[in-house]
């Protein structure tokens, strides 16, 4: 019987090899380690292994950082490395200090929050006094609020709503996780007998406009809060 040195080719598999999870997880803390900025389940899916599973990874890394000394946190529906908030303490004097708002830019970036879309005339009607010019810009310049459109209505009035910067900046995941009612009251903000009828409105800080809305034209980017005819300046 004759034999042959030939060599039989094995046909590759088509199936797709799986990226080790323990090496995506390195690549995934060295992004989110070094970004500026949260990233995004789609920032990391476009730079990881293809096939890795992103939520697993995440997971795995949150639970990973959750007793350290800092934590991986979801902010905005994005995710970033923070200190641990028990030891925020430890970094105080290392923070630098930001503007403190007025209570007036206060008082209007809470009704901002809660019931946006919000004119300014409706954010004035809410808090009882009326609202300057400067307040809105200063809530405008901190990147806080932004504007949404006009409502449809005489005069057209500009509406305003929160930004992801918001979200960021007082650590939430979305604009849900704002404090109802019965948190306000556990948290010592509303003391003494409060209304029956009083309630907390649900926030919603949904991109789409709505019925009553229009967009914004060009000019409005340039030239949105003119000082209405003989205003003087107010709280």
């Amino acid at each position: 019987m004759e034999t042959t040195d030939e060599t039989v080719e094995v046909p590759a598999s088509d199936t797709p090899q799986v990226p080790d999870h323990g090496e995506a997880m390195r690549i995934a803390e060295a992004l989110l380690f070094a970004s500026a900025e949260p990233l995004s389940v789609d920032d990391l899916t476009g730079r990881l292994p293809e096939g890795a599973d992103v939520g697993a990874i995440l997971e795995d890394l949150m639970a990973l950082y959750a007793g350290r000394g800092v934590n991986l946190v979801r902010i905005a529906g994005r995710f970033a490395f923070r200190t641990a908030s028990d030891l925020s303490f430890v970094l105080a004097r290392d923070v630098v200090e930001q503007r403190k708002l007025s209570r007036a830019a206060m008082e209007t970036l809470a009704i901002v929050a809660y019931h946006q879309p919000v004119t300014r005339a409706e954010i004035e009607e809410i808090r009882g006094v009326a609202t300057s010019k400067g307040t809105l810009d200063t809530l405008l310049e901190t990147g806080w609020i932004r504007l949404r459109g006009r409502r449809k209505a005489p005069g057209r009035p500009v509406t305003y709503g929160t930004t992801p910067h918001f979200l960021e900046h007082f650590g939430l995941d979305a604009i849900e996780d704002l404090p109802g009612l019965e948190e306000l009251k556990g948290a010592g903000f509303m003391e003494g007998r409060v209304p029956s009828d009083l309630s907390v409105p649900v926030p919603s800080d949904d991109n789409a406009l709505r019925e009553d809305e229009d967009p914004l034209n060009q000019d409005d980017l340039f030239h949105p809060l003119e000082l209405d005819e003989g205003e003087t300046g107010a709280e």
